[in-house]
């Protein structure tokens, strides 16, 4: 793998700790870890909104069963993710310390992991909930594996921006489960995620460009410089920040989440807007941390809102798509 930019060509090499690896001594957190556990976490906080929000309510334990589904098949994405960037987990310091680098687990070992946990979330989601929820996992998986790791993430800059829709499946994915259909509330959450991704990691590229280019991976500042990289993300701040508030404008959200995405929204801009003005590693780090909590508080706030019956004082002019 390798591509070449306007001031070098930067090509990953395999390291002979993952290239000859051995049949393993992994243990159970090793496989855990294979499941990028952090990611999972997102993946069903996000899916149990959609599922909380959708007209159509799961029996809680049909509701666990499809959220452990969704668990398992992100874990699976996480396994084929790490199977197959092995290469580049082993040059960047963050990453060193995965199984497969570490030579604690096989890449054969991941590859199959991955694999099993896949076709083993995807067909139970299907036989206990119902098809299109499966389907809909399936296609997410496939995404983030296939699409995303190995086509976007080598070959463009743009690989977040359209890899990100990977991440912003899951609430569409629990609000299938719930209902057996794709609903324009669902759409507008995965917009929210959608748009937010850009600015999220490139916040955090900007202060691990020298990881990014050692391991050959096209990250925007490694290709069009730090500067361009702090405009886009301002671009996308003050995208973000309406469409954070989308949920609330057409009356899916209530008011407690309409102003925390206006404000979310404005301090997003206020970050974006301080990176560029005085651009360090610390500006960028306070964007990227504050983007997390932005993200977990809407969706925690519109959880909590569905949940006590709250979102009914959201605007009126609202729900002209349910």
């Amino acid at each position: 793998m390798s591509f070449t930019t306007d001031s070098a060509t930067l090509a990953p090499s395999l390291t002979s700790e993952v290239s000859h690896a051995e049949p393993s001594m992994a243990d159970v957190g090793d496989y855990l870890a294979l499941l990028k556990p952090r990611v999972m976490s997102l993946v069903v906080f996000t899916a149990l909104v959609g599922m909380v929000v959708a007209p159509v309510h799961l029996h809680p334990v049909l509701g666990f069963f499809a959220l452990l589904c969704i668990a398992v098949g992100a874990g699976a994405a996480g396994a084929l993710n790490m199977w197959y960037e092995a290469d580049i987990d082993a040059v960047m310091k963050r990453t060193q310390q995965r199984p497969i680098p570490a030579g604690r687990v096989t890449r054969g070992e991941a590859l199959s992991f991955g694999i099993v946990l896949a076709g083993f979330s995807v067909v139970f989601l299907g036989l206990m909930i119902n098809w299109v929820a499966a389907g809909a996992l399936a296609f997410t998986i496939f995404f983030y594996a296939v699409v995303y790791t190995m086509w976007l993430k080598p070959a463009t800059p743009q690989n977040i921006v359209i890899g990100g829709a990977a991440g912003a499946f899951p609430p569409m994915v629990g609000w299938a489960a719930a209902t057996g259909g794709i609903g324009f509330e669902s759409f507008l959450l995965f917009l929210v995620i959608f748009v937010w991704t850009p600015p999220h990691f490139w916040a955090l590229s900007l202060y691990s460009v020298d990881e990014y280019k050692r391991a050959g991976i096209p990250m925007m500042p490694v290709v069009a410089g730090a500067a361009e990289t702090r405009r886009q993300i301002l671009l996308y701040s003050v995208l973000l920040a309406p469409v954070g508030a989308l949920p609330w404008l057409f009356g899916y959200a209530g008011l407690s989440y309409g102003l925390a995405a206006i404000a979310g929204g404005v301090m997003m801009i206020a970050l974006a807007l301080r990176l560029c003005q005085k651009p360090s590693h610390r500006t960028a780090k306070q964007l990227f941390a504050f983007s997390i909590l932005y993200l977990f508080a809407l969706f925690l706030i519109l959880l909590v809102e569905h949940s006590i019956g709250g979102s009914q004082f959201g605007l009126p002019f609202g729900r002209v798509f349910a």
